[in-house]
């Protein structure tokens, strides 16, 4: 229940408004009006600039959470205030439904993944319209559904044809119980977060995209991505971690197998105690035949996570192999151990160790009784205690043969050159960034559009067979996916020779879907090909927002799909997203607002109690978007109270007869500054919301205007026309932000039209002219006086009318040193 259950009713000639706001009622009368009319409905022959505005679309969890409201009321406010400028805009909804969730809600509640995130999207669709949002609902998508994700089957069977994607073995968490591979942020403490069993690092065959291939245009590419924040090119930036190093090769004693390395800081190579090799590596394997330790060591490993992070903080153990390598320089051997802190998957799963330079290789020798040799030193300024940390700047080389005396930099070069000439080393470019592995080993998810054959291998499946449906009515027994106990799903012919094969149970990675939906949203109902002649049209996006926690993953496979996309001739551009927003998080208490923590709001009990004009209101004006937002009940009744009072406001004007038309050369003292006033709110709000997206000192100056308009006390009809024009401009400056309320108001104001139709207003530059500035007098530092002057008086003028003020000649008893004039603004008076 509402809870003010307060009327909106007008007299039967149409000529009385009662002063009570109810926007239960008016607010559901409103969104049919918008339902009838397809408002929000975007058309390619519309006229007006494209203006394509989308916020990230959600995952269908069954109830929207205060993020998500914050994050789509930003997207509506901006797409409303483009529309009222005449741009032709776009901006669409649909749910990115695939996912673990469902299939953790299907082992709970003993229901199909499908059911549950079907009956979920329908609630929460129902929601985003109780919000008011101005979406065009004909484009809905969800990616759940065949008709979305045959189209990222085609793009896949391509893209293998082309050795953009290719198959391997690879490394993963692997739940022994649950039989299927875990993400790193579902092992816990080494268990299966939702099993509980030890968790084994497990090689299997994966399915990967080519990336890295795009890494260099990847990199490039955010140089011109002018609307996007730093903060998150700095982070791709660093995920894509390109780095200029030397490859290097350390030859094994007593053998004809050689180490190869890659460092970033071949300066340190002279302090090279021991090298150190991932579990999984050959050599490993090899010396655990005849040494138990190490097998020992390897089983450890293999019940370990597999994230950078993981190992990155974990306690630094290995085992000796009982093998030497050859220094490249020195012609000195060097041991070889295994260490749990490498990885096979990254580099060359081998890494040159040198403890007086690197904290990580500094921890291990400490624990293992290694060497620890320095070759680097501070230019100035004395040395570290080597024996206590690691000295990991650059500087001056010593101990190091022929390169003493050189810089870090000198040595780079000197040591490269000296490697070539042996054989043994080189100069390469290398990459952080490592190839997308796109294959999960789970039921909810889009089927992989591959058959595989005995005789010829993994076949693509012909596109006239496409889509691969994932099959919806399944039954969940605890273990695996249901895909492999369905011989009907699985049992195929080979498209190439015919035999017996079988088809691909492990599904895409969520992301995959995610990738690509924005370019679906430009012509979803296009059942011939992937995209058509609208997605150039449309894209790219104008204005993207979303979390600052997507910055890398999502955003940046969005950019490589992007590019996927564009080299199969299916859009034009190089970049998916002009402008991006990262908008802050909502909290409570101090805290991100989450369910453990139970310090949740629900926006639904939000909407029924206040209306949604109060929730879109509060969202807005508590903080700037990318800011974090710090919920406040006291703040919600507060935006409830000013939309009662702009309410009564227009209520008061339309009851005492509205305005007639607005004589400006008849304004007095009074009015002109009144109507200033409104004018030069129209600019502040078109500023704050057309070019610095804060919405909040926009509804602030609305306020400022509010409070202005009811102290106008005037009574003539000029005054009342006056009113009218300030209140129009209200409604018009607020409907991108509480178009519900707006909507109604404007039309009680006594226009035939829908506030949505209407152009935003413009700032009157004449109307904006001062006659007359307030001026503020200090003496020695302290207010002490203001007064009225002619908007152009000189600085003679102000300092005398200042020195003049009879309060200001109060406080000057001593002689006058000094006076500074700033002109429109202030005196300063130096006694």
């Amino acid at each position: 229940m509402l809870k003010y259950t307060v009327l909106r009713l007008l007299r039967k000639n149409d000529e009385f408004m009662q002063d009570f706001y109810n926007p239960g009622e008016l607010e559901t009368e409103v969104q049919a009006y918008w339902d009838d009319n397809q408002t929000f409905r975007a058309d390619e022959s519309a006229k007006g600039e494209k203006y394509y505005c989308l916020a990230m679309f959600p995952y269908p969890s069954g109830r929207l959470h205060m993020g998500h409201v914050r994050n789509y009321t930003i997207g509506d406010v901006i797409s409303r205030y483009q529309r009222m400028n005449g741009k032709n805009v776009l901006q669409p909804m649909g749910w990115d439904a695939f996912g673990l969730p469902a299939e953790n809600a299907a082992h709970k509640n003993k229901v199909p993944p499908a059911n549950w995130t079907y009956e979920n999207i329908d609630y929460m669709r129902g929601q985003l319209k109780r919000l008011g949002f101005g979406y065009d609902w004909s484009r809905e998508l969800a990616t759940c559904r065949p008709e979305y994700y045959r189209w990222e089957q085609w793009l896949f069977t391509r893209l293998l044809k082309k050795g953009l994607v290719y198959k391997k073995m690879a490394h993963v968490n692997w739940d022994p119980v649950d039989q299927t591979v875990l993400a790193n942020e579902q092992v816990i403490d080494g268990r299966g977060w939702r099993s509980g069993a030890l968790v084994e690092r497990r090689e299997i065959d994966q399915w990967f995209m080519r990336i890295t291939d795009y890494a260099e245009e990847l990199l490039e590419g955010l140089d011109k991505l002018e609307g996007w924040p730093d903060a998150v090119c700095t982070m791709q930036k660093n995920w894509l971690g390109r780095s200029e190093g030397i490859e290097a090769e350390f030859r094994v004693v007593d053998s004809d197998q050689a180490i190869r390395i890659y460092t970033t800081r071949p300066d340190t190579m002279m302090g090279v105690t021991y090298l150190a090799v991932a579990a999984e590596h050959p050599l490993a394997h090899q010396a655990a035949e005849n040494h138990p330790g190490v097998a020992e060591f390897i089983a450890e490993c293999a019940r370990s996570g597999t994230s950078e992070a993981e190992l990155e903080t974990a306690e630094k153990k290995g085992v000796a192999l009982g093998i030497n390598a050859i220094h490249p320089l020195t012609g000195a051997e060097v041991p070889v151990w295994a260490a749990n802190f490498v990885l096979m998957g990254y580099g060359t799963g081998a890494v040159m160790s040198v403890p007086a330079h690197d904290h990580r290789d500094h921890e291990f020798a400490l624990a293992h009784g290694l060497p620890i040799v320095a070759v680097v030193f501070p230019v100035a300024g004395e040395a570290p205690d080597f024996d206590v940390e690691a000295f990991v700047d650059k500087g001056v080389l010593k101990n190091s043969n022929g390169f003493d005396g050189l810089t870090s930099a000198e040595a780079f070069t000197a040591i490269a050159d000296q490697l070539r000439e042996k054989g043994l080393g080189e100069i390469q470019t290398n990459w952080r960034l490592r190839d997308w592995g796109v294959s999960r080993q789970r039921y909810w998810g889009c089927p992989i559009p591959v058959i595989n054959c005995k005789s010829c291998g993994s076949v693509p499946v012909p596109e006239d067979q496409l889509p691969v449906v994932l099959p919806e009515d399944v039954e969940f027994e605890g273990v695996g996916s249901p895909l492999k106990q369905m011989p009907e799903f699985y049992q195929v012919a080979c498209p190439t020779c015919g035999g017996d094969a079988e088809r691909e149970t492990d599904t895409f990675d969520t992301f995959f879907e995610s990738s690509w939906y924005f370019a679906r949203f430009t012509g979803p109902d296009n059942d011939q090909s992937m995209l058509d002649q609208r997605a150039r049209q449309w894209l790219p996006v104008d204005q993207y927002i979303g979390g600052i926690e997507h910055a890398v993953l999502h955003l940046l496979y969005a950019r490589f799909f992007h590019k996927l996309m564009r080299d199969e001739g299916l859009v034009d551009g190089d970049e998916p997203f002009t402008n991006l927003l990262t908008q802050g998080m909502v909290l409570k208490d101090g805290a991100k607002m989450s369910k453990s923590k139970g310090n949740t709001v629900d926006p639904q009990g939000l909407i029924e109690e206040y209306g949604a004009d109060t929730v879109r209101l509060f969202m807005m004006f508590a903080a700037p978007p990318d800011q974090s937002l710090e919920w406040s009940d006291a703040g919600v009744d507060g935006a409830f109270r000013f939309l009662k009072r702009l309410w009564k406001l227009v209520a008061s004007h339309v009851n005492d007869g509205g305005g007639d038309e607005l004589d400006v050369g008849s304004l007095d003292h009074a009015g002109k500054d009144l109507r200033r006033q409104i004018h030069e709110t129209i600019a502040r709000v078109s500023q704050s919301i057309g070019e610095r997206y804060t919405f909040n000192t926009a509804i602030a100056a609305v306020m400022e205007l509010m409070n202005a308009v009811n102290k106008s006390g005037a009574s003539s009809a000029q005054a009342s026309a006056l009113r009218q024009e300030a209140l129009d401009a209200m409604v018009l400056l607020l409907s991108p932000i509480v178009p519900h309320i707006c909507h109604h108001l404007w039309q009680a104001l006594g226009h035939t039209t829908s506030v949505e139709s209407e152009s935003w207003p413009q700032a009157d530059q004449d109307a904006m002219v001062r006659s007359t500035v307030e001026i503020v007098v200090q003496v020695n530092g302290k207010l002490r006086g203001k007064f009225l002057v002619a908007a152009g008086a000189s600085k003679d003028e102000i300092e005398a009318a200042a020195l003049a003020d009879e309060n200001v000649q109060r406080f000057l008893d001593k002689p006058v040193k000094k006076v500074i004039v700033v002109p429109g603004k202030l005196v300063n008076v130096v006694v």
